[in-house]
C-alpha cells in the first residue's frame, strides 16, 4: 500500500482519513473494486474525485477520461505490484483512506516519439503508450517522416516504404565529435496501415490522442530518394544517413503539393486527431533561390523572397487539412514564411518568444521550447553520460519548468494549450535508450503539465519519486537513469564512438 502522499502526478487535493480498505481479487486487479458515477457539473474536463472508505471506494468523473485517470490512481495507491504485467497474488489488497480530488492543469499533455530517425516496433509504441498513459500524459506526437526515414505505409505510393524506409546505416557520433562516414549498420522499417489503426485504437483505449507528423517542405530527404521528381533538382538521392539539417527540400510545383495532399488525406483517414502535424520546421532556402520554378512561383505569387515560399507551402497544406476537418500543427518555423491561417497551432520549439508572439497574434501554442522539454538532450556533464548531445538539462531542471513565461499577456495565455517534451531518437536506438532518456525527466515534465504550479517543491517531488514512484517504473521494466548519476556505457569494440546499451 502506498500512503496518499505518494501519488504522482501531485494532486489537487488530498484529504487523509483513519483506516483502510482491504479486499481480494484473483491475482492483480486490472481494476479496483469501485463504484463510478460521471458527473461534468461538479468536475473539470478529465477529473476525478475518489472516496476511499473501510467500506468500499467511490469515484465521480467529469468524463470516461477522468474514470481511466482515477484508475491509475487507485493503482499507484496499491502499491508497485499492482503495475506488473504477472498475477502474483491475490491480496489482500489494502487502500488507504481518505478522499483525492483531481484535475489536470492543462488540455494537451504531450510527449513527441520521433520514430523516423530510429525505428520502433509497434509493441515498443504500445509500451510507450502505456507509459505515458500512467503519468497522465495525453498526447502522442508520433514523427514518422523526416531525412533519415519514411515510417508510413501509403498504398498510393508504394516507393516512399520501398526506398523511403530504409537507410544504408546512421552516423557515428555527433557533431563535432562524430565523423559523417555511417556506420554501416542498415536501419530501416515502417508501419503498414493495420500498424497504425492498432496503435490508435490502443491509445485511444488509454486516453492518448495520437498526432501524426508528417514534415514538410524540408526533412524530406527520405520522400526524395524515393520519388526524385519530389526534389528541386530532380537528381537521385539516397536516404540521408547523417544528422541535422539537408539542402533537399520539396520543390514547389503544383504536382508535389497535389502529392502531399493524396498524403494526408491518406494520414487524416488513420489518425481521428482532430490536429494533424505538417513540421514546416528547419527548412533552408538555398535550392529555392537557385530554382527557375521556384522564382517563376514567387513571381506569380508576388512573393519578394524564397523564405516566403516555405510560408504558402505550409498554408496551402494547412488549408488542405481544414477541408478534411483538421487543425494543422506546425513548428514555429512557420510563423517567419509569412501568414499562415490563423486555425494552425504553433510549437514553439525555439525558445518561449514565438509561442508569445503566435498567441498574440491568435494562434492556439504548445509550448515545447528545446532548452527547457529535449529529453533527448544530455543529463549531466559526466564522461559517462551517453552521446552528451544539446542543452544539459537535469530532473530538476525539467520540474522547475513553467509552461507559461512570465512576459505572457494574460490573453495570450489563454491561447497555450499546454506543453509538450520531446523524445528525439537520432542517438536512441532502441527502447531501452529512450528509456533511459525519458525517465524519470518524463514522470517531472508530466508533473509540470498535470499539477498546479502553486506549491510546487523539488524536494517534495524527489521524495515522492524516490519513495513511491521509481518502484513503480520498476515493476513496469522502465530502465530509467539513476538518481545518483550516469551508468557506465561503453564504446562498441571496432566501432569507434558507437555506444552499446548499458550494462
Amino acid at each position: 500500500m502506498t500512503s496518499l502522499a505518494g501519488l504522482l502526478p501531485r494532486p489537487v487535493h488530498v484529504r487523509p482519513a483513519p483506516g483502510t480498505y482491504r479486499f481480494v481479487t484473483p491475482g492483480i486487479p486490472a481494476q479496483v473494486s469501485s463504484v463510478v458515477r460521471f458527473d461534468p457539473a461538479v468536475l473539470p474536463p478529465e477529473g476525478y474525485r475518489i472516496t476511499i472508505t473501510p467500506h468500499g471506494v467511490t469515484t465521480v468523473a467529469a468524463d470516461r477520461a477522468g474514470a481511466y485517470y482515477a484508475e491509475v490512481t487507485l493503482r499507484q495507491l496499491l502499491g508497485p505490484d499492482a503495475f506488473r504485467a504477472a498475477d502474483i497474488h491475490s491480496g489482500p489488497w489494502v487502500l488507504p483512506c481518505g478522499e483525492i480530488e483531481d484535475h489536470p492543469r492543462f488540455s494537451w499533455r504531450g510527449c513527441l516519439l520521433d520514430v523516423a530517425r530510429h525505428f520502433m516496433p509497434k509493441a515498443g509504441v504500445f509500451r510507450f503508450i502505456d507509459l505515458m498513459a500512467v503519468h497522465r500524459l495525453n498526447v502522442l506526437h508520433l514523427h514518422l517522416t523526416d531525412d533519415q526515414g519514411w515510417r508510413i505505409e501509403v498504398p498510393e505510393y508504394p516507393l516512399l516504404t520501398e526506398v523511403g524506409s530504409w537507410r544504408e546505416g546512421s552516423w557515428v557520433g555527433r557533431p563535432p565529435d562524430g565523423t559523417a562516414d555511417h556506420d554501416g549498420r542498415p536501419h530501416g522499417g515502417f508501419y503498414p496501415t493495420e500498424d497504425l489503426r492498432e496503435i490508435v485504437a490502443y491509445a485511444a483505449a488509454r486516453h492518448v490522442t495520437v498526432v501524426p507528423e508528417v514534415d514538410i517542405p524540408g526533412h524530406s530527404q527520405a520522400a526524395i530518394a524515393a520519388y526524385p521528381e519530389l526534389g528541386v533538382t530532380g537528381a537521385p538521392l539516397r536516404v540521408l544517413t547523417r544528422w541535422g539539417i539537408s539542402d533537399n527540400v520539396l520543390n514547389v510545383s503544383e504536382e508535389t503539393v497535389e502529392f502531399y495532399r493524396r498524403v494526408f488525406t491518406h494520414v487524416a483517414s488513420l489518425f481521428p486527431s482532430p490536429v494533424i502535424c505538417l513540421g514546416g520546421d528547419e527548412v533552408p532556402t538555398t535550392q529555392w533561390a537557385r530554382s527557375p520554378l521556384a522564382r517563376q512561383r514567387m513571381a506569380e505569387l508576388g512573393l519578394s523572397s524564397p523564405a516566403h515560399l516555405h510560408g504558402w507551402f505550409v498554408s496551402r497544406l494547412a488549408a488542405h487539412l481544414s477541408s478534411l476537418g483538421r487543425r494543422a500543427l506546425g513548428w514555429d518555423e512557420i510563423l517567419d514564411g509569412g501568414s499562415v491561417p490563423r486555425s494552425t497551432i504553433v510549437a514553439s520549439w525555439r525558445g518561449e518568444d514565438a509561442g508569445i508572439r503566435a498567441a498574440a497574434a491568435g494562434h492556439d501554442v504548445v509550448m515545447c521550447p528545446e532548452q527547457e522539454t529535449y529529453l533527448d538532450h544530455r543529463q549531466s556533464d559526466h564522461p559517462d553520460e551517453p552521446i552528451p548531445v544539446g542543452f544539459r538539462r537535469t530532473l530538476a531542471d525539467v520540474h522547475a519548468y513553467e509552461p507559461i513565461p512570465a512576459s505572457m499577456p494574460a490573453a495570450a495565455a489563454a491561447r497555450v494549450l499546454g506543453a509538450q517534451a520531446q523524445v528525439w531518437t537520432e542517438h536512441l536506438d532502441s527502447p531501452r535508450r529512450v528509456d533511459y532518456a525519458a525517465f524519470p525527466r518524463l514522470a517531472a515534465f508530466a508533473e509540470v503539465v498535470w499539477s498546479r504550479g502553486e506549491g510546487r517543491s523539488l524536494a517534495e517531488f524527489e521524495r515522492r519519486l524516490a519513495e513511491h514512484h521509481l518502484p513503480r517504473l520498476d515493476a513496469l521494466g522502465v530502465e530509467y537513469r539513476p538518481l545518483d548519476g550516469p551508468r557506465p556505457w561503453q564504446t562498441r569494440p571496432g566501432v569507434p564512438g558507437r555506444i552499446r546499451e548499458p550494462s
